[in-house]
């Protein structure tokens, strides 16, 4: 009797807490779309508009020069939230480049915003390393302090973002997978 009620007892609180995770995601998604300004771009794809995307406002950039919304206009933009010590964003790196090698010189920016979970991630030096490493060529920010991570309502490693020519987000994908989706997105926003 006493194992049923302490099965009965997980099974309540597995419950609880997994409703309360789904409506986390749901307040943190409706929250960026009432917090941001909404497109009003005219649009041939099927992909839904979503809100504008917030502007990627660091001082720290490798691979590039600082880009501003206002750099990215008229590009399609990946934005991809890593950490170099995360195992599941290291499997999604190979989709990222073969994206940038592809798309890159049809408008393709890609930007990896790393933001770091552990302590060693916050130095420079390790990421540079990281980036060498994983031969990353697109252009990399630092988020060390959670901005863009928070104006983005991230909650996951890793997570991308894919943002029309407008800078309105049209795909977002959270985890590994989804490649031919995401793959499909970019093609289907460059031909806008």
């Amino acid at each position: 009797m006493k194992a049923i009620s302490i099965i009965v007892l997980l099974a309540v609180l597995l419950l609880a807490a997994f409703s309360f995770w789904l409506r986390s995601r749901e307040t943190s998604n409706r929250t960026l779309a009432q917090d941001a300004p909404m497109s009003s771009a005219k649009t041939t794809s099927s992909l839904p508009v979503g809100p504008i995307a917030p502007d990627i406002a660091t001082d720290t950039w490798l691979n590039s020069a600082r880009l501003s919304a206002a750099d990215l206009r008229g590009k399609v933009v990946l934005v991809e939230f890593w950490t170099f010590g995360c195992i599941n964003c290291r499997n999604v790196i190979p989709a990222l480049r073969s994206w940038h090698d592809k798309y890159s010189d049809q408008g393709l920016v890609i930007i990896g915003v790393h933001t770091p979970e552990f302590t060693y991630e916050h130095d420079l030096a390790n990421v540079k390393q990281a980036i060498q490493d994983q031969r990353i060529e697109y252009p990399v920010t630092l988020d060390n302090d959670f901005k863009i991570w928070n104006a983005y309502r991230v909650y996951a490693w890793p997570t991308w973002f894919i943002l029309d020519k407008q800078g309105a987000i049209r795909f977002t994908h959270v985890g590994e997978g989804a490649y031919a989706e995401s793959e499909g997105a970019i093609v289907e926003l460059l031909r806008e």
